[in-house]
């Protein structure tokens, strides 16, 4: 027959099952940080390959933009994407941000004749200013999936303008 009291005070698998139940908050503690400042290191390195690219764009010849909305003329749109990707300009360096690809990098332009409340003037005389835009959207890869989970369903985003001041 089994005794009731022996059993009760038994503690031997006690340290066991509070492992289980802290276990998780362990977890969330130990990787949380980790992740977060992940997200915001990726963030903050596809801002500044956005930024690079739009600087870089706006040194382009004044012949690549040749209208004062849509995509930027070859070889600056390609360039310029390179730039943002691996910060090269012809490209074959290592990719800056995990995941990006040139079909996440839009190059755009427009003009403007009024920029940040200031009517634009000087080196433009009276024509509308040639701003280019750089932006780019890509899915976020978490620290995590070299463990086997996949994407947690977030995206960066960045943009940037310059004003095209040409070589």
């Amino acid at each position: 027959m089994i005794d009731m009291r022996a059993v009760l005070s038994d503690r031997g698998g006690s340290a066991a099952a509070e492992m289980a139940l802290v276990l998780p908050l362990l977890l969330v503690l130990t990787f949380g940080p980790l992740e977060l400042g992940n997200y915001f290191m990726n963030q903050h390195t596809l801002v500044k390959a956005v930024r690079d690219g739009a600087r870089f764009a706006a040194r382009q010849n004044f012949t690549n933009y040749t209208s004062c909305s849509g995509d930027v003329g070859e070889p600056a749109l390609t360039n310029t994407k390179n730039v943002v990707m691996s910060g090269l300009m012809g490209g074959g360096g290592s990719i800056i941000t995990p995941n990006i690809q040139a079909d996440d990098i839009d190059v755009t332009t427009r003009c403007a004749t009024v920029v940040g409340g200031q009517t634009m003037a000087g080196i433009y005389g009276t024509n509308p200013a040639q701003i280019v835009t750089v932006s780019a959207t890509v899915n976020y890869r978490s620290v995590l999936s070299v463990a086997g989970f996949s994407g947690i369903g977030l995206t960066l985003n960045a943009a940037s303008e310059a004003a095209v001041t040409g070589q």
